[in-house]
C-alpha cells in the first residue's frame, strides 16, 4: 500500500489560518480583550500618554505581553521579549544619567524606541499567535465594528505571519546554495533575499484579499460563526485593569492639581 505524501508547508499553514477554533494552551482570552490590550499598550506605553503619572502603571503594562506569552506555551518569545526589554530598561536608569553630549542623545533614544515598541509588538505577536481569524471577524462584529476596519484588519491579522513563513523558506533555500554570510556568494544575499520578498508580499497581499472575498466577508448579509465567544473571568480582569488604567490617567492630573498628589 503506498504511503500518504506529507502535507505541503503551504497547506498547513492554509488550515491553520481557516481553523475556526484553535486549541489554545494555557490562559484563554476573548479577541476583544486583546484587541483592547493591543489599543491600551500601543497609546500608554508606545504613545506615553499620561506623563510621569504613569510611570509605575506604564511598568506594569510592560509585563502584560510577558505574563501572557509565558502563559500561552510561548516561552521563547517571553524570555527573548524579557531579557531585551529589560537590557535597554537597565541601560535608560543606571547608564544613561551618566552620559553627555551625543552619546547621550543616541543612547536615549535607542533606550527610549525599543522600551516603548517592545511591548506593543509582544501583545500584537501575542495576539496573532492564539487568536483564528474566524474568532477576530466574530470579536469584531460583536463590537459592531464596520466592514471597512473590518475586513483589512483580517487581511493584515495574517498577512505578517504569512509573510514570516515565507522569508524562512527563502532563507533555508539560500543555505542550501551558499548563500549566507561565511559561504561562498556572500555578496548576493540582499539580491536573493530582497527579490523574492517583494514578489511573494505582493502575491501573498493579493490571495489573502481574494481570500476575505471569498468567505463572504464583504457580503451585504450578515455572517455565521461557529465559534462562540464568551468573557471569562481573565478577561473580567484584564477589562477592569484597563479601565483602571484609563481613569488614572484622566484623573491623575486632576488630583494633582488640587494638591492630592505630591
Amino acid at each position: 500500500m503506498q504511503k500518504a505524501l506529507p502535507a505541503c508547508r503551504y497547506c498547513i499553514m492554509a488550515r491553520e489560518i481557516l481553523l475556526s477554533k484553535k486549541t489554545e494552551q494555557g490562559l484563554r482570552l476573548d479577541p476583544r480583550t486583546k484587541l483592547l490590550l493591543i489599543f491600551i499598550i500601543s497609546i500608554f506605553v508606545m504613545g506615553g500618554t499620561g506623563g510621569e503619572a504613569m510611570g509605575l502603571i506604564r511598568l506594569v503594562l510592560c509585563t502584560v505581553p510577558a505574563i501572557l506569552l509565558l502563559t500561552s506555551k510561548q516561552c521563547a518569545k517571553a524570555v527573548g521579549y524579557i531579557a531585551v526589554f529589560s537590557a535597554f530598561f537597565a541601560v535608560q536608569i543606571y547608564v544613561l544619567p551618566h552620559l553627555t553630549g551625543i552619546l547621550n542623545f543616541l543612547v536615549l533614544f535607542t533606550t527610549g524606541f525599543f522600551c516603548r515598541i517592545l511591548p506593543s509588538v509582544a501583545i500584537a505577536a501575542y495576539a496573532v499567535k492564539t487568536t483564528t481569524v474566524s474568532e477576530l471577524i466574530s470579536g469584531m462584529e460583536r463590537i459592531h465594528m464596520p466592514k471597512e476596519v473590518t475586513i483589512p484588519l483580517t487581511v493584515m491579522f495574517r498577512f505578517f505571519p504569512t509573510v514570516f513563513q515565507e522569508s524562512e523558506a527563502i532563507s533555508d533555500a539560500m543555505k542550501m546554495r551558499g548563500i549566507k554570510l561565511g559561504g561562498k556568494k556572500p555578496s548576493k544575499i540582499l539580491e536573493y533575499k530582497l527579490i523574492p520578498m517583494i514578489t511573494c508580499s505582493v502575491k501573498i497581499g493579493e490571495e489573502l484579499s481574494a481570500a476575505a472575498i471569498t468567505r463572504g466577508l464583504g457580503a451585504p448579509v450578515k455572517r455565521t460563526n461557529i465559534c462562540q465567544l464568551k468573557f471569562n473571568f481573565a478577561d473580567v480582569v484584564l477589562i477592569l485593569f484597563c479601565c483602571f488604567v484609563v481613569f488614572w490617567a484622566i484623573a491623575s492630573p486632576i488630583i494633582s492639581a488640587g494638591g492630592i498628589l505630591p
